[in-house]
């Protein structure tokens, strides 16, 4: 895209600013390099910014909504505490694995029983670090969360019911106050809100390149997450942000006469990328772009 820009020099004027981001899958890259001191080193704060992302759909096709489109998240680890021993002999430990199982069951409850179901939420537990031998009771449970919801009140009444349940369970198990479970937090992005005005803007241009058939500009909201936008809130930068699909057109068209919504997902071990689908990307991003610099 820089190069097709450079290229189109004569087509636009402005000042354009490409950056790669790290680490957006954890939600800590972008707000990284503002801790990093991006706005004060030269980089001039953006009037609009874009960003693109993969999506399993047919390559040629792209998705350009208004408003929510993501999730916001947050990365958290609980830490249960206990008394380790012999697995011989249970009574004498005070078991953090059978905290952390409670934990994970109780927790389904919250989404469930708590939040209100007309709003969206998910709580997920992707990973367990508890023990290394079959007859040891070890000292200490981790559980890495993951949370994801569209308002700040859902956000805070997940967060106090997870507290409420890791300290309940410590309590019921005999846990002494001074090794109540803990909760760090890793890693948050608020939701995704496209900029209204950018994407009525930028539309017609995608149309006119992919043709209308090939732009979803209704596509549903998601409670995937992007922290893209956290490099921009300070300042309210309007921002869009597509998504570009990568499967090959007869993949996606089977899994669809299957009655699957697409082939794979993302973070699935079938995940694909046709590269046909990178030249689209490159017009797709440029021609956004040229939909704000260009001089026609």
């Amino acid at each position: 895209m820089a190069k097709a820009m450079t290229t189109l020099k004569n087509e636009w004027s402005g000042t354009l600013v490409v950056y790669g981001q790290p680490a957006e899958e954890v939600g800590l890259g972008a707000q990284a390099m503002v801790d990093d001191r991006l706005w004060e080193r030269g980089f001039p704060v953006p009037d609009y910014a874009f960003g693109a992302h993969t999506a399993p759909g047919p390559v040629g096709y792209v998705s350009s909504t208004e408003g929510v489109r993501m999730a916001g998240t947050d990365q958290i680890d609980v830490l249960f505490k206990g008394i380790g021993g012999h697995g011989s002999s249970p009574e004498l430990t005070i078991d953090p694995v059978v905290m952390a199982a409670q934990a994970i069951l109780a927790y389904q409850t919250i989404v469930s029983r708590n939040i209100d179901p007309q709003h969206s939420a998910v709580l997920t537990v992707g990973a367990i670090e508890a023990g290394y031998n079959n007859n040891v009771i070890p000292e200490q449970a981790l559980l890495k969360l993951n949370l994801r919801w569209f308002t700040p009140e859902v956000r805070e009444k997940m967060l106090k019911r997870i507290d409420e349940v890791n300290q309940g369970i410590a309590i019921a198990a005999g846990v002494s106050s001074d090794k109540m479970p803990t909760r760090s937090m890793k890693g948050h992005a608020g939701p995704l809100v496209n900029n209204r005005e950018l994407i009525l803007r930028i539309n017609p241009v995608l149309e006119q390149l992919l043709g209308p058939e090939k732009v979803n500009a209704k596509f549903p909201s998601v409670m995937g997450s992007e922290d893209f936008q956290e490099a921009f809130r300070f300042h309210k930068t309007p921002y869009a942000f597509v998504l570009v699909g990568v499967a090959p057109p007869e993949m996606f068209a089977a899994a669809r006469a299957k009655g699957l919504p697409q082939p794979y997902a993302n973070h699935n071990p079938n995940f694909f990328v046709d590269l046909a689908a990178i030249p689209v990307g490159v017009k797709v991003n440029s021609a956004a772009l040229l939909s704000v610099l260009g001089k026609h």
